[in-house]
């Protein structure tokens, strides 16, 4: 390899992810920037209080990421989010809302948002979603994939695979699996998953991390995203 190849691959790995914070709330703002403090490798390089002000700064900055409120004073998250992408898709947006009407979930993905997350969500959780938003992939709170599956209406496109082609491409999950997988998509924890197909929550777990495992995701709501893109279920 090159040196100059070289710097490039260390600057691509250690280039911090720049974010636009929208928010409305003062001391949200201010609690949701002290949590970047320890990820030196992400940085909110602007804030703003309302959707104008968000599609100004989208517009002018051009940031990698948007944390969006969705109950902004002007207009809605939704809304600003719709605004910003038209002019810009290359910018991804997660909707940090406290916000989980079914409404709410819907129009948000289909104004063009990567992510929707309760504000209630664990930092560590967070940082890895930007970081995988930020990479293509589309994250779901969990409360809120049993929304989607009741009413995907194009929203997350399906390509409704048949059985068949299920079995070709994805022979590597057992039918046990793919009823846990099912479950999954339902939103069901561990103890519910256990509850429901009597079997004890370890073997739940380990059925769960198996499903992870084989369709090459992150965690048990990137699965349920890829089952419902996919029709698996």
């Amino acid at each position: 390899m090159g040196i100059s190849l070289f710097m490039e691959v260390i600057m691509q790995q250690t280039q911090t992810i720049n974010i636009l914070s929208v928010e409305d709330q003062k001391l949200m703002r201010i609690g949701i920037k002290s949590l970047f403090e320890d990820y030196p490798e992400m940085q909110i390089i602007a804030e703003a209080r309302d959707g104008k002000e968000a599609i100004e700064k989208a517009k002018l900055i051009k940031p990698e990421i948007i944390l969006m409120d969705i109950g902004l004073p002007d207009m809605s998250g939704i809304e600003a989010t719709k605004k910003i992408l038209e002019y810009n898709n290359n910018i991804k947006v997660i909707m940090l809302t406290s916000h989980i009407s079914e409404q709410e979930v819907t129009d948000s993905l289909t104004a063009g948002a990567s992510a929707y997350v309760l504000k209630d969500i664990v930092t560590e959780v967070l940082m890895m979603i930007i970081k995988t938003v930020k990479q293509g992939a589309m994250w779901l709170d969990p409360h809120v994939v049993p929304f989607i599956r009741e009413k995907n209406c194009g929203i997350i496109p399906s390509r409704q695979l048949s059985r068949a082609v299920f079995k070709e491409r994805h022979s590597n999950l057992t039918q046990r699996e793919y009823e846990v997988l099912k479950l999954v998509v339902d939103g069901q924890s561990n103890s519910q998953i256990a509850k429901t197909l009597t079997i004890s929550e370890h073997t739940a777990k380990a059925h769960v991390c198996n499903i992870i495992q084989k369709l090459v995701v992150d965690d048990r709501t990137q699965a349920a995203v890829k089952a419902l893109k996919e029709g698996l279920v």
